[in-house]
């Protein structure tokens, strides 16, 4: 018995002593003004599986650290990043003893990036598309440079748009399937509520999803995620709108297990930086969590995003010429008011359940079910046998009264009615609203020529997925997950305001009637000569369906020197249209359902991360995956028939990029090489173009103008380019750092390019298609975003909570977006001759100068940042202030070729005219603009 007690104490006295000398550290994490303890702050030990999350107190432990130098992460939302160095010894637990967080008051600059959504470069007849990439930015100094330096040049990560990544809330991924960008309308204005993000570069690994080349964005909006508190503000600018006021309610998690979070806001604007465009936006969140046990929660978010705003033009330099940058042809005057006829109007609110169980300490599941409903709308003109009320039509400025030719080609122009248009132009310049309403109401039957209409679309989404992550081993970590996504889509016409007739008839008076096809003219054959009344659908009418199924696993290693990760994805897509019209061109092709068709996708990539030390490491990573094509680029007609492009299969994309970083609490650097190539894309387009088509001399209709949809086939695009980014404390208060970023971004092929004519549709033709084959792309440069870029900045600190900033800002290799049509060899075709039958005078040398891809000046912004904040008893109250492109540069942000002249002789006579009335469009950057936030946190 005695040896019995004493193997016992010497049993306890071990375990004890072993418990006193365990291997690791502590500490507690405090506010820097008000010394109140930090919760949910997330300390984690770098390149390694270790994570703690401090607790009501502050407080966090580790033990069964590995023993050597260390780096430890302290990090929460709303403050700097806490990087200590720390040495771990064997069988001592390290007391840290206080760890002091400093608010971060560059937060506030998020919330002054200009959002590039598709709202400028949307519409179907621009031969453009949006040209938007991740819109935020990590703790990373150069992906912070791109996001808000260089965003408003509409800088791309890697050249890559925003389908390529992929942006979630709460696992949930947001990218539409229309056309796999991500609607950020959907939660603009939620700032406070959509500050917890966690962001990947690139193929890097995510424990959410596999996602893309571009990285992931995960948007975490868990209740009891938020810090407890209270915050009101107040921001006024001067860019796409000129007032907001927000709101923010946390909870944090009460003893009663409930939390809660709600913030709603407003953004307002009479009118923004370009003439005409209204603002008016109301953002309303709420997330509230029950905790069902210790380890078990479940939390309902609803996040709702109304917003509503005018669109600005695209120019030609004719215009810009005789008015100014800031000129919009969108907009009139009516009643006393200015009003657009482009606006974008987005109401999607979103549901999203979220059950989060812990099933053992290293496993956990999130179950999500999210449903998304609502509609987008954007406004335009109808002109029914009338004259285009565009200002900027064509026959409407100078340039048209300059480049007219006679039919032996010699130029025949009139000066005095160039003259005459151009007085007028200068004098006015914009849409006559009452003088719309004027011809409609002495129409003398009441029928609108000119009506407001708007084309919707009304989806409806459920999406389901689970997302599990377990600790296997010490050193491996798996992440899986799998999601259901269900969609329908209506798209439609909508009738808005008559403006002062009686209806409207839905009719196509494009259409044929000459006694070949008399019922081309109707957009229903079911009900003929429709009258259209304010609310009434009409003109084209469909659902578009979608199913998608995917699942990913994901396995991370982590070692001593080297960490790894392997991942694989499947995905199974599946598409259908359904014709609710029977179009007068399709008569048998365009009610009811299509055949489905579906995409088998694969993905894998992986990655490798060399510790070279503690503080420096060489990272590779490569990917290659399938990708289905986006809706829109399924159905090349979606509007009228449900006809699918021939040949459309998925893409294949291979991406893979290099990385040497230093990260220490004195200089942090990272300098990456990157390539990706995108193979067999499809897109799609919709224009008027003259010369487009091939007349037969059948009809009296001359088919070799035409409005058609364009679809590009088989397109190939490398992106190889360098990323650098460094941080550098000068001192204790001033800070400078840098980046750079060098893209060459091309077309790697010669795609092929087809036209939808509907005019040669026949009851044989249902699928008028004519295939234009291969477009000379291969070498030209992708539009829409600077491929060089370098950023300088300094910036200081003072130990008494306020700071300022300025960067300079080189961008440049920006280029035009060309038409494929023009590149194709029917461009030197006569229209009315036989394919091959080039038309008198055309020469490869004079169409390689009118062909020659414009490239945009190059240019520098100045931006220029500062805070400060203030103690005020258990208060904080501060502001942020912001001043972009201070020298006021004016830059070309992008543009396009306009597609209507094509063929050789018709734009060889309007360039050679001198004032040609088809130049290219350009959009415009903002000039100097201003953004002051104050805030209130209690």
């Amino acid at each position: 018995m005695k040896k019995l007690v004493i193997s016992t104490l010497f049993v306890l006295q071990a375990f004890f002593g072993f418990a006193q000398t365990a291997t690791g550290i502590s500490g507690k994490v405090v506010d820097a003004k008000t010394q109140k303890p930090l919760q949910n702050v997330v300390a984690s030990i770098q390149n390694t599986n270790f994570t703690q999350i401090t607790n009501a107190e502050g407080k966090f432990t580790f033990a069964g650290l590995p023993v050597g130098s260390q780096m430890l992460q302290i990090k929460s939302v709303g403050y700097k990043n806490q990087l200590l160095m720390i040495e771990i010894l064997a069988n001592e637990m390290l007391d840290l003893g206080v760890v002091v967080l400093e608010e971060d008051l560059t937060q506030e600059q998020q919330t002054s990036l200009i959002a590039i959504t598709d709202n400028d470069l949307g519409d179907d007849n621009s031969g453009s598309e949006s040209t938007s990439s991740l819109l935020q930015a990590s703790r990373d100094v150069f992906q912070q440079a791109a996001a808000f330096n260089w965003g408003q040049a509409r800088f791309k990560m890697r050249g890559l748009d925003n389908e390529y990544g992929t942006t979630m809330i709460n696992g949930i991924v947001m990218n539409k399937v229309y056309d796999g960008r991500p609607q950020y309308s959907n939660w603009g204005g939620l700032n406070d509520a959509t500050r917890n993000q966690e962001f990947t570069n690139g193929s890097a690994p995510s424990d959410y999803t596999f996602g893309g080349i571009l990285g992931s964005n995960e948007i975490n909006t868990r209740a009891s995620g938020y810090r407890k508190g209270n915050r009101i503000s107040v921001a006024g600018t001067n860019s796409n709108y000129t007032g907001r006021l927000m709101g923010t309610i946390a909870s944090g998690m009460r003893n009663d297990g409930w939390a809660y979070t709600i913030s709603a806001s407003r953004r307002f604007a009479n009118e923004g930086v370009f003439d005409g465009t209204t603002y008016s936006a109301n953002s309303f969140f709420a997330s509230i969590e029950k905790k069902l046990s210790e380890n078990n929660s479940l939390n309902l978010t609803t996040v709702f995003g109304q917003n509503t705003r005018g669109k600005n033009s695209p120019n030609t330099d004719e215009v810009t010429n005789l008015k100014d940058v800031e000129y919009n042809s969108y907009w009139g005057w009516q009643d006393g008011k200015k009003r657009n006829s482009r606006e974008k109007t987005v109401e999607e609110p979103i549901f999203i359940l979220s059950d989060y169980w812990k099933i053992t300490p290293k496993t956990n599941l999130n179950l999500n079910v999210a449903y998304q409903f609502g509609k987008i709308g954007n406004s335009k003109l109808t002109y029914q046998g009338a004259d285009n009320p565009d200002p900027t039509y064509y026959r409407n400025l100078p340039s048209y009264e300059t480049s007219i030719y006679d039919d032996n080609g010699n130029l025949t122009p009139n000066y005095a009615q160039a003259d005459a248009k151009r007085a007028a132009f200068v004098a006015d310049g914009q849409i006559n609203w009452d003088g719309l309403v004027y011809a409609n109401t002495h129409s003398g039957d009441g029928h609108s020529y000119y009506t407001s209409y708007e084309e919707r679309t009304d989806d409806k989404l459920l999406t389901a997925n689970g997302i599990l992550s377990s600790q296997l081993a010490d050193n491996i970590v798996l992440n899986a997950g799998a999601t259901y996504k269900n969609l329908k889509s209506h798209n439609f016409q909508n009738m808005l305001d008559l403006l002062g007739g009686d209806y409207f008839l839905d009719v196509n008076l494009f259409g044929n009637s000459d006694g070949f096809h008399t019922d081309q003219i109707q957009q229903d054959l079911n009900n003929p000569n429709r009258k259209i009344g304010v609310g009434d659908s009409f003109g084209y009418d469909y659902n578009l369906m979608s199913n998608n199924i995917d699942a990913f696993t994901q396995f991370k290693f982590v070692y001593k020197k080297v960490d790894f990760y392997i991942a694989q994805s499947y995905t199974h897509t599946q598409y259908q249209r359904e014709g609710l019209y029977k179009n007068g061109y399709y008569p048998g092709n365009s009610l009811g359902k299509s055949e489905k068709v579906s995409f088998e996708n694969f993905g894998f990539k992986g990655g490798i991360t060399y510790k070279i030390t503690g503080r420096q490491f060489f990272v590779v990573n490569g990917a290659f995956m399938t990708k289905a094509p986006a809706l829109r680029n399924v159905f090349n007609n979606a509007r009228v028939n449900n006809n699918t492009v021939s040949g459309v299969g998925s893409e294949q994309i291979t991406s893979a990029d290099a990385s040497y970083i230093m990260n220490n609490p004195k200089f942090k650097t990272r300098l990456t090489a990157y390539f990706s190539k995108i193979q067999n894309q499809t897109q799609s387009a919709f224009f008027f173009g003259d010369g487009a088509g091939v007349d037969d001399a059948t009809t009296t209709v001359d088919e070799s103008s035409a409005f058609v949809s364009e679809t590009i086939t088989n397109i190939n695009k490398r992106n190889i380019g360098l990323e650098f980014g460094f941080e550098y404390p000068i001192t204790s208060t001033l800070k400078v750092s840098g980046s750079a970023a060098y893209g060459e971004y091309i077309y790697d092929n010669n795609p092929n390019v087809s036209l939808s004519i509907d005019s040669r549709a026949t009851e044989t033709n249902t699928n008028p298609i004519f295939n234009f084959g291969e477009a000379k792309l291969k070498n030209y440069k992708q539009s829409g975003m600077p491929q060089t870029a370098a950023s300088l900045g300094l910036e200081y600190r003072d130990p008494k909570f306020w700071y300022i900033g300025a960067n300079i800002n080189y961008l440049g290799s920006s280029y035009i977006d060309v038409a494929p049509i023009t590149r194709t060899s029917r461009y030197y075709d006569a229209p009315l001759l036989t394919p091959g039958t080039p038309v008198d005078g055309a020469t490869y040398e004079r169409g390689a100068e009118l062909l020659k891809q414009e490239k945009f000046a190059d240019f520098n912004l100045l931006n220029i940042t500062g805070g400060k904040s203030w103690k005020i008893a258990d208060k904080t109250f501060g502001f942020f202030a912001s001043v972009n492109n201070v020298l006021d540069t004016l830059y070309k942000t992008g543009g396009f070729e306009q597609a209507r002249n094509s063929n050789f002789t018709q734009m060889n006579q309007d360039v050679s005219s001198g004032t040609p009335a088809f130049a290219p469009k350009y959009f415009y950057g903002f000039g100097r603009t201003y953004f002051v936030n104050l805030y209130l946190n209690f």
